[in-house]
């Protein structure tokens, strides 16, 4: 196993919208400015020694992580074509990072558990497909709590502020604006000022030179920034950005403003 490496800058940190379930990997012409987003991203990142998701569409009673060696996938969506279940995506597993994980949450008084036989699920292996099509990159998913609490999910970030001396990708992989009912599936964009408000608001929040207390009291209680409801009727697409901006403590850079399935969708690296 590799080892995963020190390096002189911090760790690249990306929270991103990953898209409606295989859509972006079938074609889909809602999903064409985010697949040349992520097809071109990699370029502009150093190559990591192993990469750590946070996928919205985990979520457990304490924080688990993937253990094994090569875990298989999940096609966690239905009613798709035939060769939506077809996709492939052998990436490894990491133990030695999941072990680093593990303790690093021992540290901070945040239970959590290995499960040596779970899989990716979509939110790993559509982006990374994208990124990384090779999938020889050694990779480890994290799950959400399934209480959804946002100053939880800011301590996890936290509690990994010591993985910014290792040569590691971490992916927030969620969706900033996640209404389904709301989304165009004809990939319609269309003016949505509610929406535009909320992702402005994202925005200002995750660039603007704040203190780390400041940052953190607006992520806690998000549910009071514009159309906050309207964008997140359930927030698990949104809270991997909580961790991600947790883990980072700095201003972020926005590299995606556009549309995804019709509605306006942003991506941040710290």
């Amino acid at each position: 196993m590799a080892e995963i490496e020190k390096n002189d800058g911090a760790a690249q940190i990306v929270y991103f919208s990953h898209g409606g379930g295989p859509l972006p990997i079938l074609g889909d012409p809602g999903h064409r400015s985010m697949v040349r987003f992520m097809e071109a991203l990699p370029a502009k990142l150093r190559k990591p020694d192993a990469i750590l998701v946070i996928s919205a569409h985990w979520e457990a009673h304490e924080v688990t992580l993937t253990g094994g060696e090569s875990p298989p996938l999940i096609y966690d969506y239905y009613g798709f074509p035939e060769e939506a279940y077809d996709i492939t995506y052998p990436a490894p597993g990491q133990p030695g990072l999941v072990e680093l994980i593990a303790g690093l949450l021992q540290k901070s008084g945040i239970p959590s558990r290995v499960d040596k036989n779970r899989g990716f699920d979509h939110g790993m292996f559509i982006p990374l497909k994208l990124m990384y099509p090779d999938a020889l990159i050694p990779t480890v998913q994290m799950s959400l709590l399934h209480s959804l609490d946002p100053s939880s999910h800011l301590k996890l970030g936290r509690a990994l502020r010591p993985l910014l001396e290792k040569n590691i990708l971490v992916i927030g992989s969620g969706f900033s604006f996640h209404n389904l009912g709301a989304f165009s599936w004809r990939g319609e964009a269309a003016t949505d000022t509610k929406n535009d408000a909320f992702q402005n608001w994202l925005i200002d929040l995750c660039t603007g030179d704040l203190s780390e207390s400041d940052r953190e009291h607006s992520l806690e209680y998000w549910e009071e920034a514009p159309s906050a409801r309207y964008c997140h009727p359930r927030e698990e697409h949104l809270l991997p950005l909580h961790v991600c901006a947790g883990m980072a403590n700095r201003p972020a850079r926005v590299i995606f403003d556009d549309f995804i399935l019709g509605k306006r969708a942003v991506a941040f690296q710290w």
